[in-house]
């Protein structure tokens, strides 16, 4: 205070110093404590988690990418190439924005290189079923003209990416497609395949996998190990540097058992006609050719298959994608007489020699079921039954047998089962029971088993229903004196040092059959391609083979019906063409069974086919095609056939 000039000061009281010193003490334990949680802080930054931290730093400065191996080769037993892979460059678009802009993307780079409506679909397609990809494919396989104009506008394409890429290529197209199979885009349902077998991390960067066929069997030898690079980034992303580099392994390459160029003259045998061929080695199960016709080309599905393609395939009538030879069951019509001579042999209840009257038909009951010939073939024995085809022959042992046996020694060639081929979706068949029906049907009656459905079973009609490969199979173990083999159709591993690993056989099991009645049987089958139905077939070959035709019902014909003009109206009404052949007689080797969808006779659709093969297999010349048999003989034959499995049909409730 200034009074007059003098200078007054007040000591501060004792209170405010005290307040002054609290608050001065307050501050400084704020502070201290600050520090002291500074300092914690920092410890655990950069002592407790500094692993953690310093993993993110790298992680923002590095980056791993996955390298994806090359698929494995697929090739013929021959060394034929069938699979193969090619680097092609792909455009990307980033997935992960906007709808509209990916359609203005879409739009811009149509003005560069050409784009159409399938790209498009393809593209959309993928959006929806592989969210998990950063990006999707709009365009592949580019060529170096539609590359270089593209780099050229590079600069307006932010969120498009090159990408080099692996395509898998079918080189023969269409050709053994079933067999082979196909690779197509990782789907959301695969991806969960993946992770639960726990191989996420070596599909890192992957695309496809094996969808069908050899590819999808033999998927892990076939895929690789996925490598990885680690790599410095710049903040914008921009790879600067190599730190390190795991590089992938090759998958293996799968050597077939097929021969591709046997393959190409059976599918070439079947023309137009729908049907299946199953060619197996006897002494080992090796498969020789798998034809399912008609076939389709697996190079539309690398891609992702357009809608357009997808449609024609899925719903055309025809039914290319089902694989005929495997997964689709048939009545084998008088194909199964062999099998059942047997049964009769191991049975006790039929010899050789031993001679049956046949007048034209069976009565049992009060129904007359008729034979394949119109007053019947005489006197026959096991010898002519099998010649001759004769159904009454097998009516009679059929009854004499009783379903429980049949059904017992068909089980012991395999039929009615899964073969265990390494292909999927293989189909069981149908060998019939009292069991099997108990299981099969809801209901009480439809649960009873009719005594004379037993009579129907012994020439191959009623329930009765077996795959092609069933059948190839069972006739292969005849030809051999026994032996069930497993068929498979890889023959060798071979890995990307070369190192190769060959597939052993193996025995299923020994049929209990005595050589001599194998003997009797396939002398019987023999002379079926030199004086019975399937003669004609196989005039003038160099060779002796082994044979049976077989004719099987689709139609049911009514009161009134011929079954000639019914199958001339609707194609899809005649019956299926049957015959299985093994050859060369004295040492088989080869064994095959061939199905004609609606063929007709056996004799004049499917044996002209085994003939084809046979004759490519043993002589190594593609035969000319036996004209199809269309004379008054098997006309007839084919109508006699008609009315006997109607006769049989008729008669199958019968107790």
């Amino acid at each position: 205070m200034n009074n007059g000039g003098v200078k007054t000061f007040y000591a501060p009281d004792e209170d405010d110093v005290q307040s002054f010193r609290v608050r001065v003490f307050v501050a400084c334990v704020f502070a201290f404590a600050c520090c002291l949680l500074l300092a914690a802080w920092l410890y655990i930054l950069q002592v407790v988690r500094h692993d953690h931290f310093y993993s993110k730093s790298e992680g923002n400065r590095t980056a791993l990418l996955p390298l994806v191996p090359h698929r494995g080769d697929i090739i013929d037993r021959n060394g034929v190439m069938l699979a193969r892979n090619f680097i092609a460059y792909t455009l990307e678009i980033d997935g992960k924005q906007s709808r509209k802009k990916q359609n203005e993307t879409i739009d811009a780079l149509a003005s560069i290189i050409a784009i159409e409506s399938r790209d498009r679909q393809r593209f959309d397609t993928f959006l929806v079923e592989n969210r998990r990809h950063r990006s999707a494919p709009i365009r592949t396989r580019l060529s170096d003209e539609e590359m270089a104009r593209f780099i050229g506008q590079r600069y307006r394409f932010p969120n498009v990416e090159v990408q080099a890429r692996l395509f898998r290529d079918y080189p023969h197209g269409k050709l053994a497609s079933h067999l082979i199979g196909y690779i197509s885009r990782i789907s959301e349902k695969d991806v969960e395949h993946i992770e639960e077998k726990g191989e996420a991390a070596n599909y890192r960067g992957s695309k496809n996998i094996g969808k069908t066929g050899v590819e999808a069997v033999y998927e892990a030898d076939l895929h690789g190990i996925t490598g990885a690079e680690q790599i410095e980034k710049t903040a914008g992303g921009y790879a600067v540097r190599s730190l390190s580099n795991k590089p992938s392994v090759s998958g293996n390459s799968v050597e077939l058992s097929i021969d591709i160029e046997l393959q190409k003259v059976a599918e070439a045998a079947f023309g137009e006609r729908r049907g299946a061929l199953v060619a197996i080695e006897p002494a080992s199960g090796e498969v020789l050719a798998l034809v399912s016709m008609p076939t389709f080309d697996p190079n539309l599905f690398v891609d992702g298959i357009s809608r357009p393609d997808w449609r024609m395939l899925n719903d055309s009538p025809d039914k290319p994608l089902l694989n005929r030879a495997i997964n689709s069951a048939y009545p084998p019509g008088s194909t199964f007489k062999p099998f059942m001579a047997l049964a009769g042999l191991a049975a006790g209840k039929r010899t050789v020699e031993r001679l049956y009257p046949d007048p034209g038909g069976f009565w049992f009951g009060n129904h007359f079921f008729k034979d394949d010939k119109k007053g019947g073939h005489g006197m026959v024995n096991l010898h002519k039954s099998i010649v001759v085809s004769c159904n009454t022959y097998y009516y009679v042992l059929a009854n004499d047998l009783g379903i429980d046996a049949i059904a017992a020694s068909m089980a012991w060639f395999g039929l009615g089962a899964r073969t265990g081929v390494d292909l999927p979706g293989e189909g069981e068949g149908i060998l019939p029971s009292p069991e099997w029906k108990r299981k099969t049907f809801k209901t009480r009656e439809q649960q009873k088993w009719y005594a004379g459905e037993t009579i129907s079973v012994g020439i191959g009609q009623g329930y009765n229903a077996y795959t092609p490969i069933q059948m190839a199979n069972a006739l292969a173990a005849v030809a051999n004196g026994g032996k069930l083999m497993r068929p498979r159709v890889v023959r060798a591993i071979i890995d990307d040092k070369g190192q190769r690993y060959v597939q052993s056989p193996e025995l299923v099991r020994e049929i209990p059959i005595k050589p001599e009645h194998f003997a009797a049987v396939r002398k019987a089958m023999e002379d079926v391609t030199r004086f019975g139905t399937g003669a004609r077939a196989f005039a003038g070959a160099p060779y002796r083979a082994g044979g049976k035709t077989g004719t099987a019902q689709v139609l049911a014909l009514k009161s009134g019906q011929r079954y000639g003009e019914t199958c001339k109206t609707n194609p899809r009404l005649c019956d299926h063409s049957w015959f299985i052949a093994y050859a060369p007689a004295e040492a088989p080797k080869i064994a095959l069974a061939v199905f004609v969808e609606n063929g007709g006779w056996g004799a004049a659709a499917a044996a002209p086919i085994a003939r084809q093969v046979i004759d490519f297999f043993l002589l190594d010349k593609r035969a000319r095609a036996p004209a199809d048999i269309e004379d008054e003989d098997s006309a007839e034959a084919e109508r006699d056939s008609a009315e006997a499995g109607e006769s049989v049909r008729a008669g199958e409730r019968i107790e």
